[in-house]
């Protein structure tokens, strides 16, 4: 009895050790992503910084274990790692015509408001948007839940808002929040547990 309970905690340890090391090299793309380039100093920094925002969060235990216990849904989580690297494709051919031709649009920063869920996912969602060219988020009201984003062009509006909300509820389906349907089980058999 002894011996299983020890297996499983040993277990458990290295599943979290792997689940933290996929924490840290996400994190450190994203911030070689919005850096523009990955050098030697980026991936060495961003390494530092997720490694200090990873033993943080296991250390308090927020954030990072409390977020989603561990729970990742594949389904959602492949659908938003394709929308958004759709997103910087697409977005990259519009910027570059912009460029090429000056002066065919007008900017504008448009209020897109989020569901209470999407405040657990806010700083996924500011990455994800503001790593595409052509979108950025300028700040944002958490009391309110609402992203202020700036757009290249303000005819795109309701698009890009709709987009957002897109991005959010895939978030959202992608890492549950313990406080939202907790007790739910997940819809389909790709959901990941890491605890």
């Amino acid at each position: 009895m002894t011996a299983a309970i020890t297996d499983g905690a040993a277990a458990l340890v290295r599943q979290m050790r792997a689940k933290h090391a996929l924490l840290i090299l996400a994190l450190t793309l994203a911030w070689c992503a919005l850096w523009g380039s990955i050098t030697v100093a980026n991936v060495l920094s961003g390494i530092a910084v997720s490694g200090a925002i990873v033993a943080y969060g296991v250390y308090n235990r927020t954030g990072l274990d409390g977020i989603t216990s561990g729970r990742v849904r594949l389904k959602p989580l492949g659908r938003l790692a394709y929308l958004v690297a759709k997103d910087l494709v697409l977005s990259t051919y519009s910027v570059t015509r912009e460029v090429l031709t000056p002066g065919q649009g007008d900017e504008a920063i448009v209020a897109v408001p989020l569901t209470e869920q999407a405040r657990h996912h806010y700083l996924l969602l500011v990455v994800g948007i503001t790593v595409t060219p052509g979108t950025a988020v300028v700040t944002t009201d958490f009391d309110r839940n609402v992203l202020y984003v700036h757009l290249l062009h303000r005819e795109d509006k309701e698009e890009v808002i709709a987009h957002v909300q897109e991005l959010s509820d895939l978030a959202c389906a992608a890492f549950p929040h313990d406080s939202v349907g907790a007790d739910a089980e997940p819809a389909d058999d790709t959901a990941v547990s890491g605890s």
